[in-house]
């Protein structure tokens, strides 16, 4: 791969995807293949179910009023997500103020979401992919500019935030501190929504890395948010329950309990698959860079929001269950009562 920008679109489209099935209906008529590092061995990372990846052909793109040719990939993984990448080549001639120009547009424009939108609807057209409301919304960019070449003199400071603007010496101590080196020929520096990967040999294992990063925080956030969603028809529940009668509440709360208990198994499961999606184990330098991402990503943060979330809903049911327990030993007491009462009337009608 030559000098080239590129341009991720990560989507939220379904629960789960079956990957044997992707690869048998876009094999045909696409060059597929699973993702696999080429730098390190197999057992170094593990990738519990390696995504399928398709050809999706080439397309010409209009930035700042020049043309430029793109290879469109996209990568389906098995946890309900499809990435969308244009690779774009950048010409031989480009200079640093013309590739400064090109992350300035780049960070300011809608104008590409047409072309992502026709690659991803015929994709699921061709999967047989319904993506539901909900899930429309959640929709990661990322950004990354991989080199071959690279000339030490640049400034990539401003090309990751996309300024055209001077910046302060703090702003670019800030975007620089997260860069690793692992050789002479390598260099990556990674930022919330861009990257700069620096491989003499073309090696693209870090943007892999950091799409499966990404693609991690995408679920992460979905399901933040359908946690959130099932909080808030928890209480609607709850509060519909209060104003019937005490029989009828009964049956109510075991509803929700069971909804509750459904839920929480469910993202518990979810949660697991997505942080057991891919795993360092001995490398230690891809060790540093995953995790750095996900620290920047800040996917650490949103699954102790989940977890925080799922300990509510728990707590809920506790309460739930208490109050079932409850009425079933008011219930048992008053049958009880209700012995003794039918043992005394027996009995004095035994007398009379």
């Amino acid at each position: 791969m030559s000098n080239s920008v590129w341009i991720y679109r990560i989507y939220d489209i379904t629960e789960e995807i079956n990957l044997k099935s992707v690869e048998q209906v876009l094999a045909p008529d696409k060059p597929t293949s699973r993702l696999r590092l080429n730098r390190v061995q197999s057992k170094s990372i593990h990738i519990d179910n390696p995504p399928v990846t398709v050809e999706l052909g080439n397309t010409n793109i209009q930035i700042n009023e020049k043309q430029y040719s793109a290879v469109v990939t996209a990568r389906v993984f098995d946890l309900g997500v499809i990435s969308i990448v244009l690779k774009v080549h950048l010409f031989p001639e480009t200079s640093y103020a013309d590739l400064r120009d090109l992350s300035v547009r780049l960070n300011s424009t809608d104008s590409l979401e047409p072309i992502f939108q026709s690659f991803l609807e015929t994709l699921k057209k061709s999967l047989k992919i319904t993506v539901a409301p909900s899930r429309e919304q959640y929709v990661e960019d990322f950004i990354i500019y991989f080199f071959r070449t690279w000339d030490s003199e640049w400034d990539p400071a401003p090309i990751l935030l996309g300024e055209k603007e001077t910046l302060s010496e703090q702003v670019r101590r800030d975007t620089l501190k997260n860069s690793f080196s692992y050789g002479t020929g390598d260099l990556a520096i990674i930022t919330w929504d861009s990257a700069l990967v620096y491989d003499s040999e073309g090696s693209t294992d870090i943007p892999d890395l950091l799409e499966f990063a990404t693609t991690q925080l995408l679920e992460l956030r979905y399901y933040d948010g359908l946690l959130s969603h099932e909080l808030d028809r928890m209480h609607d529940a709850i509060e519909s329950a209060e104003k019937v009668g005490w029989w009828t509440r009964l049956r109510y709360y075991r509803k929700i309990m069971k909804n509750i208990m459904e839920v929480v198994i469910d993202i518990t499961e979810i949660t697991e698959k997505i942080q057991k999606q891919l795993t360092v184990t001995e490398d230690v330098f891809y060790a540093r860079v995953y995790g750095s991402a996900l620290t920047i990503f800040r996917t650490r943060e949103w699954t102790d929001i989940i977890h925080k979330k799922v300990s509510l809903i728990q707590r809920n049911y506790s309460m739930l269950s208490d109050e079932v327990i409850n009425h079933r030993s008011m219930l048992l007491e008053l049958a009880i009562v209700g012995l003794f009462v039918f043992e005394i009337v027996l009995g004095l009608f035994q007398l009379i």
